[in-house]
């Protein structure tokens, strides 16, 4: 429906009717490709998550897709779109409401149809059972599969609808390749790259893929990188003055939420077990200073006052199981579920500005005006 199909609503004359007011026109959902840390944590808080609980799911979660997609020979491209995918489900629902290796699965299927690395949800489960159980491994016609093939395909609705559609995912290890050969040569930099490119697939364990640009991700995984190993940090600064999409505090926000995950579980990460747990800590430490030195943020667009306000309460649309609702839901990470009843559909809108201009457009029939008065009564005194 575009703005020109709308006229304007005539105006009602006295003792006529008011005017007639069509069909609700639905619920406009635009798709959200970024999200700031302050935004994940009230989502996370809204979600009544246990912090503790949630990075061992999120972990879990992610090392799942790893290796499942490792088992199937798919490529990285279709794990970068999984766990995009994984990150953005997970801030939508409850932890109670859905298993969260069913989630991971989940994506993983309709990252497969989006890199076009097409894999049936049966071989996908069967591939992760015989991951488990390597010993007595299953076929993908199997029964055992069957019921939870279904799971997975009413997942996949779902998934669908938190992302708005909308399957545009960044994928860091193809200009990592290109920045570390421009800094480095051709030759002089496997080792080095050897390490980014493990660096880049433990960066999906954290929130960063939904949160930075892609080369935002891939200046910090360089210059991590150089930090750890010790060897051409010059190189990588001179690299980055040299560029004007350069952002600084981006890069710091990157390099520090990767260093949180090595600290903090140090024995989960591909990279976290080839250096020494005291190396991470020394370059945080000189990371922190740089952002007291520079007086830069900790995380961008942060708002401690909106952090420490409550949460609004749950609606019963978000309590619902999400293989069994069939609820309107948001497309992007900026919106909760809400209860919306039978009087819409949620339709999903690429374009943000057209969507704003359809609803202001829409807005004036459903809108009511009332007017205040103030009336003065005299109540009598009882005696």
């Amino acid at each position: 429906m575009s703005p020109t199909d709308l006229e304007a609503p005539p105006a009602a004359s006295n003792g006529d009717a008011a005017p007639r007011i069509g069909p609700h026109p639905g619920y406009i959902s635009s798709s959200n490709q970024y999200a700031s840390e302050i935004k994940i944590r009230r989502m996370l808080k809204e979600n009544g998550c246990d912090p503790a609980r949630e990075d061992n799911y999120r972990l879990q979660g992610v090392q799942l897709i790893d290796t499942v997609r490792q088992h199937l020979n798919l490529p990285v491209r279709t794990f970068d779109t999984a766990c995009t995918y994984f990150h953005k489900f997970r801030l939508n629902f409850r932890d109670a409401e859905y298993n969260y290796q069913d989630a991971a699965l989940a994506s993983l299927f309709v990252a497969c149809k989006v890199e076009d690395t097409i894999k049936k949800s049966k071989d996908i489960l069967a591939a992760a059972y015989n991951v488990k159980n390597p010993e007595k491994p299953a076929a993908s016609d199997d029964k055992i599969f069957e019921s939870p093939g279904k799971i997975i395909i009413g997942l996949e609705r779902l998934i669908l609808e938190t992302i708005g559609f909308d399957f545009r995912t960044r994928y860091p290890q193809k200009l990592l390749v290109k920045v570390v050969r421009s800094i480095l040569g051709p030759d002089q930099g496997k080792e080095f790259f050897n390490i980014a490119y493990a660096m880049s697939i433990d960066m999906y364990k954290t929130f960063v893929p939904i949160k930075r640009t892609t080369f935002s991700m891939v200046m910090a995984l360089v210059e991590l990188t150089a930090r750890m190993t010790g060897n051409h940090l010059d190189k990588v600064k001179d690299f980055a003055a040299a560029r004007r999409q350069y952002h600084r505090p981006a890069v710091l926000e990157t390099m520090l939420d990767i260093l949180d995950l090595y600290v903090q579980y140090h024995k989960s990460t591909k990279v976290g077990t080839q250096f020494d747990l005291n190396r991470f800590m020394d370059i945080k430490i000189a990371l922190n200073t740089e952002l007291e030195k520079e007086f830069i943020s900790r995380h961008m667009y942060y708002c401690s006052r909106c952090e420490n306000e409550e949460p609004s309460p749950l609606t019963p649309g978000s309590i619902t199981s999400p293989t069994a609702t069939s609820s309107s839901l948001p497309g992007d990470l900026s919106m909760r579920r809400t209860a919306r009843g039978q009087d819409g559909t949620m339709r999903f809108v690429f374009d943000p500005e057209a969507a704003r201009e359809e609803q202001d457009t829409v807005a004036q029939y459903y809108n009511e005006e009332y007017e205040e008065y103030e009336v003065e009564v005299e109540e009598p005194i009882p005696g």
